[in-house]
């Protein structure tokens, strides 16, 4: 496995060397201290995995995994920061990294990170992979909640093919409430008729 380092921290650099050479099948192709320099080598060099940090000078390591992405489609790019904010780590995730790495972690994490990825695996440090888990479900959480219960019973009664007449006589309300209802749920689910706002609620699980 031939892999391109970019990272300021020599210490940090020979930490990598160290560990990495170590290592029979993994073989550094290149360092580079900042991304501008990097962009400009890649064509020159063959990568099969592409360390980067985020916190670089000049020109962000999440912008720089977006480019190599372009540039070296085929080879596995791999975020190596003190990072552990959501708003970076899904960022760096959208820019095209594969995997996700704290540089608190062990060693033997980050050895086996570099095999998983080269098997193509998504590896990350477990306090990232937590952190996304739960974003996830506070996202389920909040789209289960997007709707009112008038206006989740309202839906389930579209589902089951009432006709808005019907649907106010069962609900006790007036065919103009059923109808505002209705215009809302649409609104909400990013719908503009029954069959699409009964399909993205069951995506989301609404009903």
């Amino acid at each position: 496995m031939r892999i391109i380092i970019i990272e300021d921290n020599p210490l940090f650099v020979e930490t990598l060397r160290s560990l990495f050479g170590m290592e029979q099948e993994i073989s550094i192709e290149a360092v580079f201290q900042n991304a501008e320099d990097a962009l400009d080598a890649l064509l020159g060099h063959k990568a099969d995995i592409i360390m980067a940090d985020l916190g670089l000078p000049g020109m962000s390591g999440i912008e720089f995994i977006a480019r190599a992405r372009e540039i070296l489609p085929q080879a596995e790019i791999m975020a190596v920061t003190v990072f552990e904010d959501k708003d970076t780590i899904l960022a760096a995730i959208r820019a095209g990294a594969s995997s996700y790495m704290l540089k608190s972690g062990t060693p033997q994490e980050l050895v086996k990170a570099v095999y998983d990825l080269s098997r193509g695996e998504a590896p990350m440090s477990p306090r990232i992979a937590r952190k996304i888990i739960r974003e996830l479900q506070n996202d389920t959480v909040q789209e289960k909640d997007l709707l009112s219960r008038r206006e989740r019973a309202i839906l389930r009664e579209i589902e089951a093919g009432m006709a808005y007449k019907e649907i106010a006589s069962r609900l006790n309300i007036s065919v103009h409430t059923v109808h505002s209802h209705i215009k809302n749920i649409y609104k909400k689910l990013q719908a503009n008729n029954k069959e699409t706002a009964i399909i993205n609620a069951r995506r989301k699980g609404i009903i």
